[in-house]
């Protein structure tokens, strides 16, 4: 297991050192808050990611020319008097 290139030795140091200096009653209380904060960032990117590719959508768009419907099916002139 991998998690930001923290190995899973590395983690149990961490969680270990953690529970010495909080204490293991207050353990769970820190990491439901931190999977609250977790929860939040994660939807606020999401939000924030939808809302960047709408915004390119729209602007790829406007960039677009418009199209005109009257000569859409006819050619022009003088492409069709070639041969």
């Amino acid at each position: 297991m991998d998690f930001m290139s923290i190995g899973s030795s590395e983690i149990l140091m961490i969680i270990l050192v953690a529970i010495l200096v909080v204490g293991p009653n207050r353990i769970v209380g820190i990491a439901r808050t931190m999977g609250n904060i977790m929860r939040t960032i994660r939807k606020t990117t999401a939000e924030l990611t939808t809302a960047v590719t709408k915004e390119i959508e729209l602007e790829e768009k406007d960039k677009q020319p418009p199209v005109d419907r009257e000569n859409k099916e006819k050619p022009p002139a003088d492409k069709a008097s070639k041969p």
